[in-house]
């Protein structure tokens, strides 16, 4: 995989202009009232795991449309006081899998919250799912969500996925576990995306771990890369060419540069400069607009992987400093 974007140097200055309704953020708070107006109704069942330090149940509460939305919680067996809570969003394509995929979270001290991404995990054996999109489909899709209701900022897809992902921080925080002042939100790719969302959508959420974030900077990343997810968007394009406009204008709702010149608090990115799928520009032009304090990882010689286990121990360091437990 060789260098395909700008040099490093030109990276670290890459701020581009955005793109950005007048209404965005009164689209939002119209969005996440209408969600709150369903009962959040979150319900911890214990689940029978193999493990003998972690405590784990089986989340469910209502998200956007009071859908069901399900996930895990994992917090340390016998730990005092409430935890930190990292809530972890999954990459596009991904299911919430199984417990033992997120142990790393409770093994340093802190609880963790996965979310399942509605209409995802279906084609993801390894990661299954089981949280359907009844707005769209009333069980779990194959990969290929970029363009669903793409034409109508209300109907598109991310609305329901970044609410979804803001009720689960409230669902979180209403576990006796949880302490609702040390939430931190993560992922990678989509995750990376929800994640930078999130962070500014709760003010609940201290801090943000964003890896090599999907969901960033629509319009470069079309024109660069030719991986999936993106190219979904130019597949939709390449049919119905008098849309781009109506297209472009809904994505910027959801355009992850949009939300980071909104970001106050600590973030930790991350992004690989031979990554095809989320180009490293595209990172790099949210990190750079991110008002709060931040801090950026680079990974010259990877892809899309970015760092992995090198990049939780940077997360781990980063939060244990942030938050004074280490």
């Amino acid at each position: 995989m060789p260098l395909f974007d700008l040099p490093l140097e030109q990276l670290r200055d890459y701020r581009p202009e955005r793109d950005e309704p007048a209404d965005f953020d009164d689209f939002w708070s119209r969005t996440l009232a209408e969600a709150r107006e369903f009962p959040l109704d979150a319900t911890f069942t214990p689940y029978d795991a193999p493990y003998t330090n972690v405590e784990v149940y089986d989340v469910s509460f209502a998200g956007w449309g009071g859908h069901r939305i399900n996930g895990w919680l994992l917090t340390p067996s016998g730990a005092e006081g409430p935890l930190p809570c990292v809530m972890h969003y999954i990459g596009y394509g991904g299911g919430r899998g199984f417990p033992h995929d997120h142990l790393i979270w409770p093994a340093a001290g802190h609880a963790v919250f996965v979310m399942e991404t509605r209409g995802h995990g279906g084609a993801q054996t390894q990661s299954p799912g089981v949280t359907g999109d009844p707005h769209g489909s009333a069980s779990s899709q194959a990969p290929g969500m970029m363009t669903r209701g793409i034409l109508d900022p209300d109907d598109y897809y991310y609305r329901r996925v970044f609410t979804d992902a803001v009720r689960a921080v409230e669902a979180a925080a209403a576990h006796p576990a949880v302490d609702a002042e040390r939430v931190i939100a993560s992922g990678a790719s989509q995750g990376g995306g929800i994640a930078q969302a999130t962070a500014v959508l709760h003010p609940g959420v201290r801090a943000a771990l964003i890896d090599v974030p999907f969901l960033t900077h629509f319009r470069r990343a079309v024109e660069i890369t030719d991986r999936d997810p993106y190219q979904e968007l130019v597949r939709f394009l390449a049919t119905r060419r008098d849309t781009a406009d109506q297209v472009f204008t809904t994505l910027s709702y959801f355009d992850g540069v949009n939300f980071a010149a909104r970001g106050q608090v600590p973030a930790l990115y991350s992004v690989a400069l031979m990554d095809f799928v989320c180009p490293p520009s595209t990172v790099f032009a949210a990190h750079n607009h991110w008002q709060g304090p931040k801090e950026i990882t680079i990974w010259p010689w990877n892809g899309h992987e970015g760092g992995s286990g090198y990049q939780r121990e940077e997360q781990l360091r980063f939060l244990h400093k942030l938050l004074g437990d280490g």
